[in-house]
C-alpha cells in the first residue's frame, strides 16, 4: 500500500511537470464559441442589465451624475479620464476608426463628459449600459456582470483595450461610483445608518473590493476595525467547480441570481430561506431579500446561458517569460509532496470542491461566519497572475505569493527551505 501511494504521488508530480513545461499554464483550454447557449450567455454577461436601471438611475441618479449639468444632469459630470480613474474600462474593439483617430490626435477630449456619453452610445464602456432618447440625451444607465468581472488588456492605452471576460476588475472602485449619487439616503436607510456614515463606508472600500454580504447583515467593518470588503473574484476557470464563492454559498447559477437580484438590483425572482434569519441577516429580513418576486422576471430564464458562458471561460495562461520554467518544474514536485498543497488543490482542477474551517486554513473565521456554511471553499488556482492585484484570499490578507507560501509553511509545519519556497512560487505563477 505504501508503494502504491508513493506511485500516485510520483504520477501526480509527473503530470504537473508535463503541464508546466508543455502547455505553459497547467490548465487545459478549449474553444466553446460555437455553442449557441454560450453565445447567448456572452451577450447576457456583457450587456444585460436585468432591468437594474430603476436602481442605478431611477434611485441613485448615476446617469445624471455622469452627464453633468452641461448635459442635462448635475455636477461636473464624469469625463473619460474620471471614469478610467475609478476603474471603469473601455472596449477598444467597439470604437470606430474615426473615434480611435480622434482620441489619438486629441480632437476627442478625454476631459469632457460629452465624450463619456459618446462612449456609452457606442456600448464601449465595459459593464455599463447607456440608454438614450430620440434626441441623443442619456435617459438611464444600468450595470451588467461585466462591470466587476471583466477588464481589458490595455492594448490601446491604460484602461482601454480588448475585453478580458472573467478577469476580476481589481481597479474598479464601486464605492467611488456609488458615491456619485445625489441621493444616497435610500441606501443609508437600507443599511440603517445615516448618509455621512454610508459615504465614509463607501470611501473605505477602495479599488477592487465589494462587500456583497454587507447588504444582508449590515457589518461594514471587521472586529479589528478594518473594512469588511472582499476582493472582486475571478469568473474564469469555474467549470467543474461546485461552489463559486469564497464561502460556498451555492453553485454558479445560485450566485448569479443572488447578485443579479440583490446586488445589481435587477428585476427577477429569488428565494433563499437561509436569509430569513433576523439575528444573522437583519438587513435581508428587513428588506425581504430572502424572497424576491418580480413580474416579469428578467433574470431567471437567462441563468442557464449565463452559466454556460462563464463555464466556457478558461483560466488564462500566464504571459511568456513571467516565470522560470526550470524552477516551476522543481516547484511542482514540492507542491505535490512536501508542501502539502495538493491536499486541497489536487490536479487537474487545483481545487477539491470542499469546504474547510478557518482553523484548517489558519485564518480568522469572520467572513466564514457571515455565510450559511460557516466555512471557506477551496479556490481553484488557475490564472493566479490575473488576480494578484490586491493580494490573495477573500480579503487580500496575503499581499503576494511569498506571504501566502510563508503562511502555509508555518501553519502546516512543512519546513520548506528558502529555495523550495522560491521554486513553489514559480510553479504557482505557471498555473
Amino acid at each position: 500500500m505504501a508503494y502504491k501511494k508513493q506511485g500516485i504521488v510520483i504520477a501526480s508530480i509527473a503530470i504537473a511537470i508535463i503541464f508546466t513545461q508543455c502547455i505553459k499554464g497547467g490548465i487545459v483550454h478549449g474553444d466553446h464559441s460555437s455553442d449557441p447557449l454560450v453565445r447567448d450567455g456572452r451577450q447576457v454577461f456583457r450587456y444585460d442589465t436585468f432591468g437594474d436601471e430603476d436602481f442605478w438611475s431611477g434611485l441613485l441618479h448615476i446617469d445624471k451624475a455622469i452627464a453633468g449639468s452641461a448635459n442635462g444632469g448635475f455636477g461636473d459630470g464624469v469625463s473619460p479620464k474620471a471614469a478610467l480613474g475609478v476603474g471603469l474600462k473601455v472596449d477598444a474593439e467597439a470604437l470606430p476608426a474615426d473615434v480611435v483617430a480622434g482620441i489619438k490626435s486629441g480632437t476627442i477630449s478625454l476631459d469632457d463628459p460629452k465624450s463619456t456619453l459618446a462612449l456609452l452610445k457606442l456600448n464601449s464602456v465595459v459593464g455599463v449600459k447607456g440608454n438614450f432618447g430620440e434626441n441623443g440625451e442619456l435617459k438611464s444607465i444600468g450595470i451588467t456582470c461585466a462591470v466587476c468581472h471583466s477588464t481589458v488588456d490595455d492594448s490601446f492605452q491604460p484602461g482601454v483595450g480588448k475585453r478580458l471576460d472573467g478577469w476580476p476588475n481589481r481597479d474598479l472602485n464601486v464605492g467611488g461610483i456609488i458615491s456619485l449619487t445625489d441621493n444616497a439616503q435610500p441606501v443609508a436607510d437600507l443599511l440603517n445608518v445615516d448618509e455621512a456614515t454610508l459615504r465614509k463606508v463607501l470611501g473605505d472600500w477602495g479599488p477592487g473590493r465589494f462587500p456583497a454580504i454587507l447588504f444582508m447583515d449590515g457589518k461594514a467593518y471587521r472586529p479589528d476595525g478594518k473594512i469588511a470588503a472582499n476582493l472582486i473574484p475571478a469568473a474564469f476557470g469555474l467549470r467543474q467547480i461546485g461552489l463559486t464563492t469564497y464561502t460556498g454559498w451555492g453553485d454558479i447559477s445560485y450566485w448569479n441570481s443572488f447578485v443579479a437580484n440583490l446586488e445589481m438590483h435587477g428585476k427577477g425572482n429569488f428565494s433563499d430561506p437561509r436569509l430569513n434569519d433576523p439575528d444573522k441577516y437583519p438587513i435581508a429580513v428587513k428588506n425581504h431579500f430572502y424572497d424576491v418576486s418580480n413580474e416579469p422576471d428578467l433574470i431567471t430564464s437567462k441563468l442557464p446561458a449565463l452559466r454556460a458562458y462563464q463555464h466556457s471561460i478558461d483560466a488564462p495562461m500566464p504571459p511568456r517569460g513571467s516565470y522560470d520554467k526550470a524552477a516551476a518544474a522543481r516547484g511542482a514536485a514540492i507542491f505535490f509532496s512536501k508542501a502539502k498543497c495538493a491536499t486541497c488543490h489536487p490536479a487537474p482542477l487545483y481545487a477539491d470542491n470542499q469546504l474547510h474551517s478557518a482553523d484548517e486554513l489558519g485564518v480568522d473565521d469572520f467572513e466564514a461566519s457571515r455565510s450559511p456554511t460557516g466555512k471557506y471553499r477551496t479556490t481553484p488556482l488557475g490564472g493566479l497572475f490575473a488576480r494578484e492585484k490586491g493580494g490573495f484570499y477573500h480579503d487580500g490578507q496575503f499581499a503576494d505569493l511569498s506571504a501566502l507560501v510563508n503562511h502555509y509553511d508555518a501553519h502546516l509545519k512543512t519546513y520548506l527551505t528558502d529555495q523550495e519556497k522560491k521554486d513553489l512560487i514559480q510553479f504557482l505563477k505557471s498555473l
